[in-house]
């Protein structure tokens, strides 16, 4: 395995951090990227290189992908992990932070992959692993750029997949349940910033409360290390599946949303949520 790269965005915390030292374990080339290489000092002292990157800047990319290309001169896997939670009601998000959301969760992902695909094609080999989320398979209130996100990142990595078969390059969706990081507390922050006051505010605080409990409590979730395995073993087996439904509630809620009625499910989420009807 020691000739094999690999680059894992948004690897400054929780699930990025938590993958880059499990395939570095696994006998990777470890590239972690993030906007603020100052965070990524743990990583640095574990021997993974570490690289500044924008996923939104397109010269920010291609530096980061032709320093890996002229360092390894071949890149085998891209984790496509960066992203963030933009919450609050549709009536009052702002269009230009609904466009933020789409541009991080959504084309930050496409650059990557573009800039990469000409040397995996070349190679005839690889593996792209794109971190969706159960909340790329159903919604939850208030959440609608970034369901709108990821339900788009399912969609744009099955027609990808489809795509590059012939390549012997493989597509794999991961799509985590409830994880133990910081995500859901910064989410609540914005949830509450934008539709904390006005006729949304009891729903909004309700689900604010709701994502801080799913990403910070211990009992009903699971640490990042489980999404870092799942990553490790899509990019190590000969022939990966396409999703990988892993940590707290991924695979019951996915499971019910197929199967109950669509306003079963929708009284299910709410309820669980917290949020009035």
């Amino acid at each position: 395995m020691s000739n094999k790269v690999a680059l894992v965005t948004g690897a400054s915390s929780g699930i990025g951090e938590s993958t880059a030292l499990r395939l570095q374990k696994a006998g990777f080339t470890v590239y972690g990227a993030a906007r603020r290489v100052d965070r990524m000092g743990a990583l640095a002292a574990a021997g993974v290189r570490t690289l500044a990157l924008d996923v939104t800047d397109g010269t920010s990319a291609k530096h980061a992908i032709g320093r890996i290309i002229e360092d390894e001169g071949r890149i085998d896997v891209l984790v496509n992990n960066a992203g963030y939670g933009s919450y609050g009601a549709l009536e009052d998000v702002p269009l230009d932070e609904a466009r933020a959301q789409i541009d991080v969760n959504l084309f930050g992902l496409a650059r990557l992959t573009q800039l990469v695909l000409p040397h995996m094609r070349a190679q005839r080999s690889g593996t792209i692993v794109n971190i969706s989320s159960m909340g790329g398979r159903f919604a939850t209130p208030m959440g609608a750029w970034y369901h709108a996100s990821k339900f788009a990142v399912e969609g744009l990595s099955d027609a990808l997949r489809l795509e590059l078969k012939r390549f012997h390059i493989d597509v794999v969706l991961i799509e985590p349940g409830s994880i133990r990081t910081e995500w859901g507390g910064i989410a609540a922050g914005k949830l509450r910033t934008i539709s904390g006051r006005g006729p949304y505010a009891e729903q909004a605080e309700a689900m604010a409360k709701s994502l801080e409990s799913s990403t910070q409590g211990a009992r009903m979730t699971s640490p990042p290390s489980v999404i870092a395995d799942a990553v490790t073993k899509a990019a190590t087996t000969r022939r990966p599946r396409i999703r990988y439904r892993v940590g707290f509630g991924a695979r019951p809620l996915i499971l019910l949303s197929r199967l109950l009625p669509a306003r079963a499910f929708d009284t299910l989420i709410k309820r669980g949520a917290g949020v009035p009807a």
